[in-house]
C-alpha cells in the first residue's frame, strides 16, 4: 500500500518513527534484524522509531530497499533535514525535547539551559566574533528555546555536575556571572534542578577529556553526547552509555554534595556582586 508524505507541521521524527517500526513489524523483522541489515545496532532502531534519533538520508534509503517501502523514508527526509543547531549539536538538542532525565558534566562553561540571554550572548560572540548582531541574536534565542524543557514543573529530571572553574571564570562582565548563577540558584531552590560543584580541591577526576552529556527516555534506549570544539557524538552503544554513565557516577561522588554546592554558587555570586560595588 502505498504511503502519503508526512506532514512537516506535525512532529516529523516521531511520524517516521512509527511508520518505520510498522513498516518493520510487517516485513516480520526485529529491531536487531534491521539493525544487522544497515550495520547499526538494534538500540539505534529503537531510538529511530521512538523519534529520539533523527533518520539521515542514506539510512532511508537503504530502509526502503530493505523494506520495500516505495521510496517513503527517502521522500520525508527533507522533513527531518533542516535544524536551527549547528550540525554536530542538532541530534542531540533534538533529543532532548523527548528526555526522562537530563545527566550533564560542565566544565568550561555553564550548561546551555542554564544560561542568561547575557551569558548565552558573551559566549556566542567569543565564538563568532565576526558575526553579524542578527546572527548572534538567533543563536542565543537558539539556546534559551532549549530551556523550554525545564518548564514543567517535574520532566526531565535535570541534573548537572559543574566544575568550579565554570564559576570562576568571567564570561560577560561580573553582572553577567552575578546573574546567572543568581538564576541558577533559584532553579535550584525551587527544587526544578539538582546541581553539584566538583570543585578544584578534587584534583584529577574521570571526565577531564571534556563535557558529557546523558539522557534516558520513557521508550528508547539511552543516549551518550561528547562535545569538543566544533564537534559533537551521540553514542547508544549499551556498553559505552554504561561507561560514561560509571563516569558521571564517579564525578558526583568526588563534588560536594547538594546543599554545599548551593551555598557555594550563592557565595560565588555575591562575591561578583560585591565587585560591581566596589
Amino acid at each position: 500500500m502505498a504511503r502519503k508524505n508526512l506532514d512537516p507541521s506535525s512532529s516529523p521524527r516521531a511520524l517516521l518513527g512509527a511508520e518505520l517500526r510498522v513498516a518493520r513489524e510487517r516485513a516480520g523483522m526485529s529491531q536487531a534484524e534491521l539493525g544487522e541489515r544497515l550495520f547499526v545496532s538494534g538500540s539505534f532502531i529503537g531510538q529511530l522509531e521512538a523519534g529520539t534519533r533523527r533518520m539521515h538520508l542514506e539510512f532511508a534509503k537503504q530502509i526502503d530497499e530493505i523494506l520495500s517501502t516505495g521510496g517513503f523514508f527517502a521522500r520525508n527526509c527533507g522533513a527531518l533535514a533542516k535544524s536551527k543547531y549547528p550540525n554536530h549539536f542538532a541530534e542531540a538538542a533534538e533529543a532532548e525535547a523527548e528526555t526522562k532525565t537530563i545527566r550533564e558534566y560542565a566544565p568550561l562553561a555553564l550548561p546551555g539551559m542554564l544560561q542568561t540571554k547575557a551569558y548565552a550572548r558573551a559566549v556566542f560572540i567569543a565564538y563568532q566574533p565576526t558575526a553579524t548582531e542578527e546572527v548572534i541574536s538567533e543563536l542565543v534565542q537558539n539556546r534559551l528555546d532549549r530551556a523550554d524543557v525545564l518548564s514543567d514543573p517535574t520532566t526531565p529530571l535535570f541534573w548537572c555536575v559543574l566544575d568550579e572553574s565554570a564559576l570562576r571564570r568571567v564570561v560577560g562582565s561580573r553582572a553577567v556571572m552575578a546573574e546567572v548563577l543568581r538564576h541558577i540558584a533559584a532553579l535550584i531552590r525551587t527544587r526544578r534542578i539538582f546541581v553539584q560543584v566538583l570543585p578544584f580541591s578534587a584534583g584529577a577526576h574521570s571526565s577531564m577529556g571534556g563535557t558529557l552529556k546523558l539522557m534516558t527516555f520513557e521508550d528508547a534506549p539511552p543516549l551518550a553526547y561528547v562535545q569538543g570544539n566544533a564537534i559533537g557524538v551521540l553514542l547508544d552503544d549499551p556498553a559505552t552509555v554504561a561507561r560514561h554513565s560509571l563516569t558521571y557516577d564517579l564525578l558526583t561522588a568526588g563534588a560536594l554534595s547538594p546543599s554545599e554546592s548551593l551555598a557555594l554558587i550563592e557565595s560565588v555570586a555575591e562575591d561578583y556582586e560585591h565587585d560591581q560595588h566596589a
